[in-house]
Order: C-alpha cells, then sequence, then structure tokens
C-alpha cells in the first residue's frame, strides 16, 4: 500500500503527463506537494486558476482548492468553489487533483453566463418585478425576458456569445404590442448600444484612453425595459395627454394621422399633430426645443433650419391677417 507522500508523487507525476491532454486551454502553473496551481483558459474573459494543496491525510481528505481570477466575478468564484470542495469530498481515497481541474474546465464550457453574472443578478434584482418573466437557458446562453406594463409588453432574447464581452451581445428577437414604427426603433438602438461596445468610435479624441469592450448585457436590457416601463404612461408635452393610448388596441397606425405618436431624438414622445403644430409656431431662435427637457429636437421630418420655419410662420400669419382684413372690410 502506497503510503501518504508516495500516494501524492505519484498523482502529481500523472497530473505532469495528462493535464494538458486531458482538459483543453489548460496549463500548469505549479505542480509538487506544497500546492498545485492549473491555470484554465476558455477566452481572453473566462480563464481562472485552481489552486490546490494536500492535507495531511490526503487522499481520505479532501484536497484544499482555492479559485483565482481577475475575470470571473467574486460571487461566482466563491460559488465555484463551494462546489469544488464537495465534488472533492466525493473522491476520498482517490486521485483529485485532475478530476477537480475537469470540472472546472467543464464548468467554463457549460456555463455561458460565468462572465456576465453580475449583470444577470443585477437584472434579476433591480429590473424585474413580479409580474415579469426572465427563463435562462445555459446551454444555448440565451436569456428570455417578458416585461408587462399596464396592457402593453415587451419579450425578448438576448444571446451571450462565447467571445462575451468581446463579442456583443446578440439581439434575436423582440415581441411586443408597441406600433410598428417603435419595433424598428428597439431594435435599431439596442444594435447601436451593442455595437458601442465593442467596437472603438470612428473619431478617437486624442486624450482618450485605448478603447477596451465594454459588457452590453445590461445596458441592452435595461434601455429595453425602461421603454417598456415608461412609454405606455408617457405623456405628450404639447397637449399634455398619454401619447399612447390604454388599450394597445385602440393605438393609430396611420402615420398621417394627428394623433400618431412619434419619437424624437430627446426620448420624449409627441402626436404627430402636436409636434406638427408646435414646428410652426414661434420661437424659433436656436432651434425647436422639448418642452419637457429643453433639449433642441431633431427629427427627421422636421429638419427645416429655424431661419425657414420663421419665414414661414411669418408668411403665414402675414396672409391671416390679409383675409382677416377682407373679412372685416366685407363686414
Amino acid at each position: 500500500m502506497l503510503s501518504n507522500m508516495d500516494f501524492i508523487n505519484k498523482e502529481l507525476e500523472d497530473v505532469r503527463k495528462r493535464c494538458i491532454d486531458d482538459i483543453p486551454g489548460s496549463e500548469i502553473v505549479a505542480c509538487h506537494p506544497a500546492a498545485v496551481r492549473i491555470r484554465i483558459v476558455r477566452t481572453k474573459y473566462k480563464r481562472l486558476e485552481v489552486c490546490m494543496q494536500f492535507q495531511n491525510k490526503y487522499p481520505d481528505e479532501p484536497i484544499i482548492i482555492e479559485i483565482k481570477s481577475k475575470t470571473v466575478p467574486d460571487k461566482l468564484k466563491e460559488g465555484l468553489t463551494k462546489i469544488c470542495d464537495e465534488q472533492a469530498k466525493t473522491l476520498l481515497g482517490k486521485p483529485q487533483i485532475l478530476h477537480i481541474a475537469k470540472f472546472v474546465q467543464q464548468f467554463l464550457a457549460d456555463n455561458p453566463f460565468s462572465v456576465c453574472s453580475e449583470e444577470v443578478s443585477f437584472i434579476k434584482r433591480e429590473l424585474i418585478t413580479e409580474k415579469d418573466e426572465i427563463k435562462m437557458k445555459q446551454k444555448s446562453g440565451v436569456i428570455v425576458i417578458t416585461i408587462r406594463e399596464t396592457e402593453y409588453f415587451m419579450k425578448f432574447r438576448l444571446k451571450v456569445p462565447d467571445l462575451y464581452p468581446e463579442q456583443q451581445i446578440v439581439i434575436e428577437n423582440v415581441e411586443n404590442n408597441f406600433p410598428d414604427l417603435f419595433h424598428k426603433m428597439f431594435l435599431a438602438q439596442t444594435e447601436e448600444m451593442a455595437r458601442r461596445c465593442v467596437q472603438p468610435p470612428l473619431r478617437k479624441k486624442p486624450k482618450d484612453p485605448p478603447f477596451e469592450p465594454a459588457p452590453s448585457l445590461k445596458k441592452v436590457a435595461s434601455y429595453l425595459i425602461d421603454c417598456l416601463r415608461n412609454y405606455p404612461g408617457s405623456i405628450c408635452p404639447v397637449c399634455r395627454e398619454r401619447a399612447f393610448t390604454p388599450n394597445p388596441e385602440h393605438t393609430v397606425k396611420d402615420d398621417t394621422h394627428g394623433r400618431y405618436v412619434v419619437w424624437v431624438y430627446c426620448g420624449h414622445l409627441f402626436h404627430k399633430g402636436c409636434l406638427d403644430e408646435f414646428f410652426k409656431t414661434p420661437p424659433f431662435t436656436g432651434g425647436k426645443k422639448c418642452p419637457s427637457c429643453q433639449k433642441r429636437i431633431y427629427h427627421d421630418k422636421w429638419n427645416i433650419t429655424p431661419k425657414v420655419a420663421e419665414d414661414r410662420w411669418a408668411h403665414q400669419e402675414a396672409r391671416r391677417r390679409e383675409l382677416d382684413e377682407v373679412v372685416d372690410f366685407l363686414q
């Protein structure tokens, strides 16, 4: 029967021979009786080290395990360490090092959410309510979120790519009962948000630090959820009435109708008729500003200069006065 030290030395020799071949992405950092350290790398952000130390009665006692990583969240490391401790307890009397290292490698491979666990926790804790729903599809790395606000709803699927956060979150599908214009806007805005997280700006400022990819899951989910929370009760800044009807089925879908809802770049919603009238009335100096936030209003369909708008208004006012004079004369 092998002594305690003979067992350890034999296992260490086996680790040196088999580790790299048996465990994809592994690298032996240290392998001696005092300590064993195996680095496991799946991607740039899915990398950690499994640090192990033998107890006096090893292998009849579980090996001591510590998970270290600069890219994996602390809470996840703590949880993974506890799971590994439980795994080690099932291996008493047997070699434990390669088994634990394989388990950790498989955990990284099977858990696409490992690099975004803090973002997922934030979404569950801060953004999701009892009337909402979130489903995690572990193997495919897909998060399905359904949000409800009064009679309106939004359901969207977000896929976490294997190289996240170097690759942007993928918005696979967005379902909602808003008008088609807003459906397209939701998709366009989220795609652009996610893109900016992983692609450097075209015009870099001289004092800007080197570009680093940023996580996009929390940002995209927060935007979509905020839209659903805020838009159903949003007030038109001109008429001070609700932009959308309480019942989505009654929402105007004809983009020429005065009660059709439009979105402007400051983020506020207007009735089309209200916005038309607002753009046609003074003041025009410095451009028209949103009554709610005082930011200048930009919109594709209202892109005339303040000078042109003022000239048109002056012309209309002149014609109105002429007509009033004619009416007064005839009376």
